[in-house]
């Protein structure tokens, strides 16, 4: 497994956030987890993307080094939150950022209240506020006893973003508009537990991840035709690509040229 440079960490308020950071060209990436998911899952793409860019990962409150949640983990906390270790960081915006699944509900808030601070979006495999609102009225009788039962023998801390997920949905929904800027949405081409999922499910979610490639008129839709959930595992290549891309002014611009 790659080696991360040093893991530091940064006093936000009343949370320690845990967070890396290496310096390698003038734009800066930021990687945005899923719900729960620790820095070392960007092993495949951290060191290829430090090539071309300066890279900042970090674990949110709950996970690796970092503190417990102490205040509610909604999406406008999280935001500020962000924002606040990049500065402690010495990462000054603007900034590529990259959110996979709810981390990509955080990167779309953030660049929603802050377009000025946002070069670029790139959403893996990412959560849709219409995911929050719709998905759990099609979960099956397995899928409501493994809830069940999870929540029984290890319930989330009350102050968990898996907790406050419809608050953050719902600030989201209530947001300005999505700035724009070049997005890339990489979608999955194997939907995750297909065998487990409702139908009408796995079509709604497909649906979600083509209305989050319609937020912006620079926006670009890949189909990871051999992932599921996790791209960035499957086809680490394809996420550098898009990152690359999403760095690359020049490429910005021909985008924008192939618009007009």
């Amino acid at each position: 497994m790659h080696r991360f440079p040093p893991k530091q960490q940064a006093q936000i308020a009343s949370e320690v956030i845990e967070y890396v950071v290496a310096r390698g060209g003038p734009a800066t990436v930021v990687l945005v987890n899923g719900s729960g998911g620790p820095i070392e899952g960007w092993y495949k793409i951290f060191a290829p993307l430090a090539g071309f860019a300066t890279v900042f990962a970090y674990n949110r409150p709950g996970v690796g080094g970092s503190s417990r949640p102490v205040v509610p983990q909604t999406g406008s906390h999280m935001v500020a939150s962000l924002r606040a270790v990049l500065l402690a960081a010495s990462l000054p915006p603007p900034y590529v950022l990259v959110g996979h699944s709810l981390g990509g509900l955080i990167v779309n808030l953030f660049a929603r209240l802050h377009p000025s601070e946002t070069t670029a979006v790139v959403l893996i495999e990412a959560s849709s506020p219409s995911d929050v609102a719709t998905l759990r009225r099609y979960e099956n009788a397995p899928q409501r006893a493994l809830a069940f039962l999870v929540e029984r023998i290890a319930p989330p801390h009350p102050n968990a973003e898996t907790r406050h997920a419809e608050t953050s949905a719902s600030e989201l929904q209530a947001a300005p508009a999505f700035p724009p800027v070049p997005l890339t949405v990489i979608t999955g081409g194997k939907p995750a537990m297909a065998w487990a999922t409702a139908d009408k499910a796995i079509a709604l979610r497909a649906e979600h991840q083509k209305e989050l490639a319609s937020l912006s008129p620079l926006s670009k839709h890949v189909i990871a035709a051999r992932s599921a959930h996790f791209p960035q595992f499957t086809e680490p290549e394809l996420v550098i690509d898009a990152v690359r891309e999403a760095v690359n002014p020049a490429m910005h611009a021909t985008r924008e040229d192939a618009r007009a």
